[in-house]
């Protein structure tokens, strides 16, 4: 008998499906892994543009982890306003990067909430559920 993955402590309207899009490999697993153990359903890890938007399209997910620097031409926010245009995707900024000309950019992309790093896996844990309890 396999046990079952711990069901999100928010209820029923906790996303299940997160993808993370960051370029920092151990932040990235240190974040997935924290997900998976409260029983979130991680679609996938993506560290440039191209890639964030292929999972989105593809696994359509109910939060993007959205970090600002990426491993691209393309920056978290202009991910973030992107897949929110074409997909309707909320993203949840984690970022260091919060300076004012980021934030106002970021706000076409209707961010649900930011994230500051470092962050704690407790703060991450209170902010998706947070948005999961909206």
């Amino acid at each position: 008998m396999t046990p079952e993955a711990p069901t999100p402590r928010s209820g029923s309207n906790a996303p299940k499906r997160i993808l993370i899009v960051e370029d920092e490999f151990l932040i990235a697993l240190s974040a997935e892994e924290a997900l998976l153990a409260e029983g979130f359903d991680v679609v996938g890890v993506a560290a440039t543009f191209e890639q964030a938007l292929s999972i989105a399209e593809r696994e359509r997910p109910d939060l993007v982890l959205m970090d600002i620097r990426l491993a691209s031409s393309r920056d978290g926010v202009d991910t973030a306003i992107e897949i929110r245009r074409r997909f309707g995707l909320a993203s949840l900024f984690t970022s260091a990067n919060q300076d004012p000309e980021n934030v106002a950019r970021a706000q076409v992309a209707e961010p649900v909430g930011w994230l500051p790093k470092p962050y704690n896996i407790e703060s991450l844990i209170a902010a998706v559920c947070k948005f999961a309890a909206r």
